[in-house]
C-alpha cells in the first residue's frame, strides 16, 4: 500500500506539460476590431430605450472606462514587466487594493458606516497579498514569487472576485442589523456578547458572500470556460497548462474571498456594536459614503489617540465622559456633539411639563 501510494506520488510530480498547438498563430488586433466589438453596446443601448430601463447613461460611462482604464492599464503593465523591480510591482499590487476598496465601499455599497473604506481596505489586503503570494510561490513556483507576469495578474482576479463578495456581504450585515434590531437588542439584553448577539447576521453575510463562487467552481470546465483559461489559450499557450492555472485560481480566489469576508464583516459588526454591548444603527448611513468624511474621521481619531498618549488632562476628561471616547471604530467627534445635544433637548423636553404643572 505505501509503495503505491509512493509510486502514485512519484507519476503524479512528472511535468506534464504539453507542447504549444503546431500551426497556431495569434492575430494583430487594431483598434479597428475594438471598434467592431464596440458596436455591440448598441443591443443593450436598446433594450434599455425599449424597455425604459433608463441604463443609456450609465452604459456609456462603463464602457468609456472599460477602454480607457484597460488601455491606461496596458501601458502601465508594459513597463513594469520591463522593469521587472520589485518596488514597482508592489506598487502596482497596493494600487489595485487601493482602487478595489474605493469601488467596493463608495460605488458599490448603498449602506455604509464611518471608516468602512479602511476596513475594507486592511481585510482585502491583507488577505489577497496573503493567498497571493503563497499561491505564487508554492502553487504557481514562481521564484521568486512577485514575478510581475504572473504575480499582478493573480492579484487583480483576486481583488476582482473579492469585490463583489464583499460588497454583498456588507450589504447584508448592515441590512440585517437594521431589520433585526430587536433581536439583537434582545440578545445583548439578556447578557450576550456583541459577537454572539451578531453571530447569525455574520453567518448570514459570509454565507451569501461565497454563494457565487461556489457556483462558479460547480460548473466551471462543464458549462463555462473561465477568462483566464480563455487568454493563455489564445496567447498560444499549452492547454493543459492553462488548465492547471485557472484550477490554481479557483482555489485561491475561493479562499482570498473567504478570508476578506470574514474579517470584514467582523469589521463592520464591531463598529455597529460597540465594546459596551450596545447597538449603534445611528452610525449606519444610508447612501454612498463620503470619502472626505472619513479621512476627517480617521484623522480625528489619530489626534485623539495622540492628546490621550501625550496629555494626561485629556486622559481625565476621556475618563470623565466615556461617552466620546467610543470604542467603534473611526467614531467621528460631530456625531457625539449630535448626540450629546439631542440628549440635552431630550432632557430640556422632560422638564418643561415639570415647570407648566408647578
Amino acid at each position: 500500500m505505501a509503495t503505491s501510494l509512493l509510486e502514485f506520488t512519484e507519476l503524479a510530480s512528472i511535468d506534464t506539460v504539453s507542447e504549444p498547438i503546431p500551426g497556431t498563430q495569434i492575430p494583430s488586433l487594431t483598434w479597428v476590431n475594438v471598434a467592431f466589438a464596440f458596436s455591440f453596446i448598441f443591443v443593450n443601448g436598446l433594450v434599455s430605450v425599449v424597455l425604459g430601463l433608463k441604463l443609456e447613461k450609465t452604459l456609456l460611462v462603463s464602457s468609456i472606462r472599460c477602454l480607457v482604464q484597460l488601455t491606461l492599464m496596458g501601458y502601465v503593465l508594459e513597463d513594469v514587466f520591463k522593469s521587472r523591480h520589485p518596488a514597482w510591482v508592489l506598487l502596482m499590487t497596493f494600487v489595485l487594493i487601493l482602487l478595489g476598496a474605493y469601488e467596493t465601499v463608495y460605488n458599490k455599497s448603498k449602506l455604509t458606516y464611518h471608516g468602512m473604506f479602511f476596513a475594507v481596505f486592511v481585510s482585502s489586503g491583507l488577505s489577497t497579498l496573503v493567498i497571493g503570494i503563497l499561491g505564487a510561490r508554492w502553487a504557481m513556483r514562481q521564484d521568486p514569487f512577485w514575478i510581475p507576469e504572473t504575480f499582478i495578474p493573480t492579484m487583480g482576479m483576486l481583488m476582482g472576485n473579492m469585490m463583489s463578495g464583499m460588497a454583498v456581504a456588507l450589504s447584508s450585515c448592515l441590512t440585517s442589523v437594521t431589520t433585526n434590531k430587536e433581536q439583537v437588542e434582545t440578545y445583548l439584553s439578556y447578557g450576550a456578547s456583541r459577537w454572539e448577539a451578531g453571530r447569525f447576521i455574520a453567518v448570514e453575510a459570509v454565507r451569501l458572500a461565497m454563494l457565487p463562487t461556489l457556483n462558479q467552481m460547480s460548473v466551471i470546465g462543464l458549462i463555462s470556460i473561465p477568462g483566464m483559461m480563455t487568454g493563455q489559450i489564445l496567447g498560444g499557450a499549452p492547454v493543459a497548462n492553462a488548465v492547471r492555472y485557472q484550477q490554481i485560481i479557483m482555489f485561491l480566489i475561493s479562499a482570498s474571498t473567504a478570508l476578506g469576508v470574514l474579517s470584514a464583516v467582523m469589521a463592520c459588526l464591531r463598529c455597529v456594536i460597540d465594546s459596551h454591548h450596545r447597538l449603534r444603527p445611528e452610525l449606519i448611513l444610508h447612501g454612498n459614503a463620503s470619502l472626505r468624511l472619513d479621512l476627517q474621521a480617521f484623522f480625528m481619531l489619530g489626534w485623539n489617540k495622540a492628546n490621550q498618549c501625550f496629555s494626561p488632562l485629556s486622559q481625565k476628561s476621556s475618563a470623565a465622559n466615556p461617552r466620546k471616547e467610543d470604542s467603534s471604530p473611526l467614531y467621528p467627534s460631530y456625531l457625539a456633539e449630535e448626540e450629546e445635544e439631542e440628549e440635552e433637548e431630550d432632557q430640556a423636553g422632560q422638564r418643561a411639563p415639570l415647570l407648566r404643572s408647578v
